[in-house]
């Protein structure tokens, strides 16, 4: 019997723990070939290429992200290969089992909840012609139409579970890709957006197991490695001692990333992280979600903010750890003032990265079930987005929507950070009046239905400052040109904006700084400034700006110098009197 799992993955980079779970589970009695794509791959292309290896079985691993692009893959094969038997797995089709029974006619069986023991149960039945009835953990049909379902299939040691990374065939793609990993599963909180509230209790892999898991996937090249669990520090010494081993044992290069609660980050393991770790080896990602606490009460997820705020600071003045945080706008009682709120409480600890997402009505969930009681509507198919609730009309969604755009563009791309940051102190009310505010002009402007280029997106900046911010245009231009300048290695061709000076102003321009500045004796000759530097007027005093954030307005003149040999731009200053 020919065995396949599959999956669409969101990016290529990605990578599907799920279906390694279930090639390793099967083997050795089964040889699983996995086959994996994305979401952007056409339909099919992706049965083409699964028709080609011609499965008795296939099996594909299935979330929200994925489940409408994964049907018209399904409807093919079943033409193309009407006796392969279509099995499905993961979040989005163990809850409401039967609705994918009846809306996938072409689907066989689905596997519920954890699916490595199920699956190869399902694939020796299948292999010796029995029935699935005793198999718990089953929605199926039997003889090809009747859809019955089993009782739910009991929890095991993870530890019974064979090691899902060491295939030899997924050595050469380590290096290119994310590499998932979990040392648990489960979660002890109760959040009724997620799925994890569903589960009672957390299971731990033995974590000498986990760490010889890492050394070798290090070993062979992984550079990127994200651990899958829902809170990562739930257990205190389980998480030291993992921090600890990752400090004292990871290769150059790579990277380890985490779900926290920042809340319960004990100081002494942000201690140990901050005197410890290399900079850059962790990033963490922290849930915030909303800072109101009628909404964090309603969905019962207990949060103390103060804790978070601490933990996230800390991290913060330590340096070592990149911060990832997440707010979701849509939740029960979050208005539009209230989760006005909730961003500029989050934006205020400026993570380097703030993700602003809108709520999903999974199946299965608390909010799910009781949508009613808060009026929502939402997306009738995948990713069952919220599109309004009788706090939040669709018209504030909509305008939200247009603040995650520019926050993804001018903040978490951090080209800007410098003008931004200004902005938001200076010149508008708050962060989230700038993001909105730019949000609004953007979408009024159409830009939302062309391409950018970086040059373009500070000429568009500069465009809505002028008729927002006029009085401020000459500081704001002086900081979007430290910014532009900073964004390259080499020289740019062009500047975002028009020269201010004739090419003979600039020769003179560049005499004077070559004397004042003495670049003789640094090495340069007059060719290589020209050849490898720009040059603009800013009305402050750039040290002082970059030694102390402050801004004190003496015209200045600021050189950014690309040098050839190591890439790296590097700023010059001088006194300007005019």
């Amino acid at each position: 019997m020919k065995v396949m799992v599959s999956t669409l993955n969101a990016k290529y980079i990605h990578t599907s723990l799920s279906i390694r779970y279930l090639k390793a589970a099967a083997e050795p009695d089964y040889n699983v070939l996995i086959q994996e794509f994305t979401i952007n791959d056409p339909a099919l292309s992706i049965a083409s290429a699964i028709y080609a290896e011609n499965p008795d079985v296939v099996g594909f691993s299935c979330y929200i992200w994925n489940i409408e692009e994964t049907i018209p893959v399904l409807s093919i094969l079943k033409k193309v290969l009407p006796n392969v038997t279509i099995i499905l797995g993961g979040p989005e089709v163990s809850y409401d089992s039967n609705y994918w029974m009846e809306r996938i006619p072409e689907v066989d069986i689905i596997v519920r909840g954890e699916g490595e023991q199920t699956f190869k149960k399902v694939l020796k039945a299948l292999d010796a012609k029995e029935g699935l009835h005793s198999i718990h953990g089953l929605t199926y049909r039997e003889k090809g139409m009747t859809i019955k379902e089993t009782g739910p299939a009991p929890k095991f040691p993870l530890n019974e579970i064979p090691s899902p990374f060491r295939f030899e065939e997924d050595k050469v793609e380590l290096a290119k890709r994310i590499t998932y990993v979990e040392t648990s599963r489960g979660c002890p909180f109760t959040c009724q957006f997620c799925l994890s509230s569903i589960e009672f209790g957390v299971r731990y892999f033995d974590i000498d197991r986990m760490k010889d898991e890492i050394t070798y996937l290090m070993d062979n090249g992984a550079k990127t490695i994200k651990f899958l669990d829902r809170t990562f520090n739930i257990n205190r010494k389980y998480a030291l001692e993992m921090f600890d081993f990752l400090i004292n044992h990871h290769r150059p290069g790579t990277v380890f990333q985490f779900e926290i609660t920042a809340d319960i980050m004990r100081p002494e393991v942000l201690t140990f992280i901050n005197e410890n770790a290399p900079a850059g080896l962790f990033r963490f990602e922290i849930g915030v979600q909303s800072t109101n606490e009628q909404t964090n009460e309603l969905i019962k997820r207990k949060q103390n903010f103060k804790k978070l705020k601490r933990t996230i600071t800390m991290v913060k003045e330590g340096g070592k750890v990149v911060q990832h945080l997440d707010l979701i706008a849509g939740l029960p009682e979050e208005d539009y003032p209230s989760f006005k709120q909730t961003f500029n409480d989050v934006f205020a600890m400026k993570p380097e990265e703030l993700q602003l997402g809108f709520l999903k009505m999974l199946r299965g969930t608390g909010l799910r079930n009781d949508a009613h009681k808060w009026e929502y509507q939402f997306m009738d198919n995948a990713p069952y987005e919220m599109l309004s609730n009788h706090v939040l009309s669709f018209s504030e969604v909509s305008a939200i929507k247009r603040v995650e755009d520019i926050l993804e563009k001018y903040w978490n791309k951090h080209f800007m950070d410098h003008t931004v940051d200004y902005l938001t102190k200076e010149v508008f009310e708050s962060p989230f009046d700038f993001f909105q505010s730019f949000g609004e002009y953007w979408h009024l402007q159409n830009w939302d239905k062309i391409g950018h280029q970086l040059t373009d997106l500070f000429k568009r900046l500069y465009q809505f400052l002028q008729e927002v911010a006029p009085s401020h245009l000459a500081i704001i231009k002086g900081l979007m040109n430290l910014d532009y300048y900073g964004n390259f290695k080499q020289k740019p061709r062009t500047t975002w904006h028009s020269d201010q000076w004739s090419k003979q102003e600039k020769q003179s321009m560049y005499d004077s700084l070559w004397n004042e500045l003495n670049y003789g004796e640094k090495g340069y000759t007059k060719r290589d400034l020209h050849k490898h530097s720009m040059i603009d007027a800013v009305p402050f005093n750039v040290k002082h700006y970059l030694d102390t954030g402050e801004i004190e307005e003496t015209p200045d003149i600021l050189m950014a110098i690309y040098s050839p040999s190591n890439q790296k731009v590097s700023f010059s200053f001088a006194s300007s009197s005019n």
